[in-house]
């Protein structure tokens, strides 16, 4: 059994807490997806808004996460030891920990699988690789099968990154197997080319030679991931 799971957030700082979460749920039998916004006391500034489209209005008088029918499936996944599956595990991984559910254990990391599997790429953000990997055209087909009538997906919203999550899988299983894609998700990578910054699109390998300054100072940032770390620490 698999679950993708995808939460929005308040934010990124440490206080900031999550305000929608999304559960597509796949066995052999049925797929299903669930979603709550929810209200964990931490009001929703106009910079998260402005990406997540969920206002505090929207929010007021949801329940607390642990209430929420989804977050009670997805415990209920997790106690019966399914796959979780994620788009930057260790954030989403992070936020619901708050709550007291670790979904790290077992899991699959499909913004690391896509990193190892599919090197080069511009970015790998979920909505690049949406049209990199020309995911969208599998699109309406499932939001029929979940019975999501007239619901048009967009980034940053859960129940879309969820799905996007699932279809983004199925292209990896193309590639490797399902206990090697397990394997990868806790593997670091060696990224090739920035994401951002001023030498995005450029090697990061040639950026060690000609910049390393750079590549220091990037190294002393507290919000890099864990892949880009991992990099700068080997060209360092």
């Amino acid at each position: 059994m698999l679950g993708f799971v995808d939460c929005e957030t308040t934010g990124l700082e440490d206080r900031d807490v999550i305000c929608s979460l999304a559960l597509l749920v796949q066995d052999d039998e049925r797929m299903e997806i669930d979603y709550d916004l929810v209200d964990e006391g931490v009001k929703i500034p106009p910079a998260a808004s402005a990406i997540n489209n969920i206002t505090n209005e929207m929010i007021r008088s949801k329940p607390p996460l642990k209430k929420a029918k989804t977050f009670q499936k997805l415990c209920e996944l997790v106690e019966k030891n399914a796959t979780i599956v994620a788009h930057n595990l260790p954030f989403e991984a992070q936020m619901l920990q708050k709550s007291g559910i670790d979904i790290s254990t077992d899991a699959i990391d499909t913004l690391r699988c896509t990193r190892h599997l599919i090197p080069d790429l511009e970015s790998y953000s979920l909505n690049f690789l949406r049209y990199e990997m020309r995911l969208y055209k599998k699109e309406a087909p499932m939001v029929e099968k979940l019975a999501l009538n007239g619901f048009a997906l967009c980034p940053h919203e859960a129940r879309s990154d969820a799905i996007i999550t699932k279809l983004l899988l199925d292209e990896l299983l193309e590639l490797a197997p399902l206990e090697k894609l397990k394997e990868l998700s806790y593997k670091p990578v060696l990224l090739q080319k920035f994401e951002f910054g001023k030498y995005a699109g450029r090697y990061i390998e040639e950026i060690s030679l000609s910049d390393r300054g750079y590549l220091a100072w990037m190294a002393s940032l507290a919000d890099i991931d864990e892949d880009m770390r991992y990099t700068l620490e080997y060209y360092l």
